[in-house]
């Protein structure tokens, strides 16, 4: 038998979706628990996400992009860094991301903490890290990665796995195990300068704490309270 939106009863899920819950925490998140900067109460969540969340990558992120026409994608990239000047994550410069960045610079990252009931949301507008940047990161990544960056058209249709694979080994024989890797000119950073960051605390009976910090125009932040 086939359900009006086109799954059948055998393929469905056994689950009651609508019934699968989880109470959060009682303790929340209050304005004055907030550091003074963004950036400075990421790095608190941040070591508290890696150090007692148990959470198997913590810098893990939900990039999010649209394109000149404002059609959205979305993918999850790792993050590499963060200061006072955005957050920095690294990628192809031609896969879709790069491409949509190339269009519309706006983006959010989302970082998403299941497992400490928290999320934070970072709106804001990315900009191509130098490539003195660039080459200093690519060069602290494992030498297969270094390969990977080359062999890889990111987003590309590929007709098959054996082709990336052949790739990948023309590279490695190329360039050995001790051989500098070149860095790739359509590859590198790209560092968003945020202008909310919002901080996500579950809580009690869905009234959950949101915090959203605010670039002001002459600089410094404002800190408003989001109904959840």
């Amino acid at each position: 038998m086939r359900q009006d939106d086109g799954v059948t009863d055998r393929d469905a899920a056994p689950f009651d979706l609508a019934a699968m819950r989880k109470q959060y925490r009682s303790e929340g998140l209050l304005e004055s628990d907030l550091a003074a900067t963004p950036v400075e109460q990421f790095a608190r969540w941040f070591k508290q996400a890696a150090t007692e969340g148990g959470l198997f990558e913590p810098n893990a992120m939900i990039v999010s992009t649209a394109d000149a026409r404002g059609r959205p994608s979305s993918r999850t990239v790792l993050l590499k860094h963060f200061d006072d000047e955005g957050f920095v994550f690294y990628t192809n410069y031609e896969s879709r991301k790069g491409r949509d960045l190339a269009e519309n610079p706006y983006v959010s990252l989302l970082f998403p903490w299941h497992g400490m009931a928290r999320q934070v949301i970072v709106n804001g507008v990315a900009r191509r890290t130098g490539r003195d940047e660039t080459a200093a990161y690519f060069r602290t990544r494992p030498h297969g990665s270094q390969l990977g960056a080359w062999a890889s058209a990111q987003s590309r249709v590929v007709a098959a796995r054996e082709e990336l694979d052949a790739a990948y080994a023309e590279l490695a024989a190329r360039y050995p195990e001790g051989e500098q890797v070149p860095v790739p000119p359509h590859w590198g950073g790209f560092r968003v300068e945020p202008e909310t960051v919002e901080f996500w605390q579950g809580r009690e009976n869905r009234l959950h704490d949101r915090l959203r910090y605010v670039a002001e125009p002459g600089g410094g932040w404002r800190v408003e309270r989001l109904a959840p």
